[in-house]
């Protein structure tokens, strides 16, 4: 059990209500070489079973995630991952140099929903080329293990992830936000800044679950399942599906300590069960 990136900050939120080195990791905020202040404007909305965020990917830099929120992460023993979310290549491929190469890192998560400011804004994991390039050039840029966090924004994200197992990543995460929207019926414009927003929490829970066991059927790659996990039946849907570990996200703004309880819950399960090993589990969906 993991907690998903841009839900969780930089673990300090978390360690509040239990011991974060129990989860198996914390993927981080989206990070950038330099701060980012993010959108200006709404930034969250509740919608039915869900959420609709346009955050703008905030964070605090390059530089104070190494100086500060690193070491409080490795002090309280917690397996890290940071989330990377460059704006370019040659972006990406410095961040993934940099912080692939530094002591506490456990693996690096590619962020291939971020628009390439240098191909006209298009999100890098919507074009299969582009894409590819991506991944290639962060793969020969750093030797850490190397996840690669898919967008569902696509017609087949088996193919995304197939690409991404080609151009030498280690696993996926499946999957990303849904394009969402919301309109201001009072005023007739969009709720949001940037027109569109990412669409997460349970309402996509059955889509992205989808998604997990037709990647599992393709392509042999581990895969971390996303997306509106919030319970120990959600965990186990998915590891059934495909999922080798999961990560709660929106849901964990609900209840701060659903990952824990998942944790407590599983590892009980497995008790009762006389289940020696979690991947017993892992795509008994297909064996059925």
């Amino acid at each position: 059990m993991t907690v998903a990136s841009g839900t969780a900050g930089y673990g300090e939120e978390l360690s509040g209500y239990y011991d974060i080195a129990r989860l198996g990791a914390i993927f981080t905020k989206g990070l950038s070489i330099e701060p980012r202040r993010g959108n200006r404007g709404p930034r969250v909305l509740e919608t039915p079973s869900g959420m609709l965020n346009s955050i703008g990917l905030e964070n605090v830099g390059l530089n104070v995630f190494l100086a500060q929120k690193l070491p409080f992460l490795l002090e309280r023993g917690a397996t890290v991952i940071p989330n990377i979310a460059g704006h370019s290549v040659d972006e990406n491929v410095e961040l993934c140099r940099v912080l692939g190469g530094t002591e506490g890192i456990a693996a690096l998560e590619l962020n291939v929903s971020c628009p390439n400011v240098k191909e006209g804004g298009m999100a890098f994991g919507r074009n299969l080329s582009t894409f590819s390039a991506l991944v290639s050039a962060v793969r020969k840029a750093t030797l850490a293990p190397l996840i690669v966090k898919l967008s569902p924004n696509v017609t087949d994200v088996a193919e995304f992830a197939r690409a991404a197992k080609d151009c030498g990543a280690d696993a996926v995460s499946a999957v990303n936000t849904f394009l969402g929207m919301k309109i201001d019926t009072a005023t007739g414009r969009p709720h949001f800044q940037n027109r569109v927003a990412g669409l997460s929490g349970p309402a996509i829970r059955p889509l992205a679950l989808r998604i997990v066991y037709e990647i599992f059927e393709k392509v042999e790659i581990p895969i971390i399942g996303i997306g509106g996990i919030g319970s120990l039946e959600d965990m186990l849907e998915f590891l059934m599906a495909g999922a080798s570990a999961v990560s709660i996200g929106t849901m964990g703004m609900v209840n701060p300590r659903a990952a824990i309880e998942c944790v407590e819950g599983f590892e009980a399960y497995l008790r009762e069960r006389g289940i020696a090993a979690a991947a017993e589990l892992v795509g008994a969906a297909h064996r059925s």
